[in-house]
């Protein structure tokens, strides 16, 4: 397969998340939990071109997905698409434009064919994306060419959302927190409830639970997102992950793993530092 999008996790975790998602004709911005001057820092650390970004996806209200929107929209005369209950969802937000999607909208930007899902979170009407694009010409039979699946601030992953993230090349799944470590950590007890029922957050074992059944021939890289600082470690998550693939350490600290074959990488976006998956 030849890619014809690439991603960039600018930033993924519970402080504040941004990604940039880039296609054949442009870019689009997936949340924006961090500041202006952050972004562009981590976009010039990753190679990132932000002057390509042409619209900008919001999946959640979360103050870590969105305390950066209003004034990254100051600088920014492109489309910002989240559904109703999002876009309604907290106060800080009303004053921004929104352009209203229901959550299984599908998008065409930037030469990327864009569904939306419904994701399982404690908030109004969450959504989640899968990134694709197809062939148009006459010696393709306008089959999917390149796909990339986004999901986070999930309790379970709904039956959209399975079939959405199924097949893509680079799949970035949620993998918040480890049970024991939420279990022992200094969270108050209605947190650590939230955390992890069915509209909280997906857990190491949960997105292990997930992967064998979305990961086709045609992945070759899997990415742990919105890791818990409080409640996890990134060799936690690829470990996880890694066993329920049959991938082995890539690295001494386990922060990277590959299969055998070398066709699929585990790798985790973090928080400080940017990922740039190709």
């Amino acid at each position: 397969m030849t890619p014809q999008m690439h991603l960039y996790v600018l930033a993924s975790g519970s402080k504040g998340n941004a990604a940039v998602v880039e296609g054949p004709e442009g870019s689009v911005l997936v949340d924006c939990g961090i500041s202006r001057k952050m972004l562009r820092e981590r976009a010039d650390e990753a190679g990132c071109d932000l002057s390509r970004v042409e619209a900008i996806l919001l999946t959640h209200e979360h103050s870590d997905h969105t305390k950066g929107l209003r004034v990254v929209c100051n600088h920014f005369d492109g489309p910002v698409f989240t559904t109703a209950g999002t876009a309604g969802g907290r106060r800080n937000l009303s004053e921004l434009s929104f352009t209203l999607v229901n959550h299984d909208a599908t998008l065409e930007l930037c030469g990327m064919r864009i569904q939306a899902f419904p994701t399982a979170h404690d908030v109004n009407d969450p959504m989640g994306f899968r990134f694709e694009t197809r062939g148009r010409t006459q010696t393709e039979d306008d089959g999917v060419l390149d796909a990339i699946g986004w999901a986070t601030d999930t309790g379970h992953l709904t039956d959209q959302a399975l079939d959405a993230l199924y097949g893509c090349r680079i799949l970035g799944i949620e993998s918040n927190h480890d049970p024991r470590m939420l279990a022992k950590g200094p969270y108050p007890a209605y947190l650590k409830a939230r955390i992890s029922s069915s509209y909280g957050h997906l857990s190491n074992e949960q997105a292990a639970e997930a992967v064998p059944h979305l990961v086709t021939r045609d992945t070759e890289t899997v990415v742990a997102l919105h890791l818990s600082q409080e409640n996890n470690r990134p060799s936690l998550a690829v470990r996880a992950l890694a066993q329920a693939l049959g991938a082995e350490a890539a690295n001494t600290t386990f922060t990277e793993a590959r299969t055998p074959d070398g066709m699929l990488t585990i790798c985790a976006g973090a928080q400080d530092a940017p990922l740039v998956v190709w």
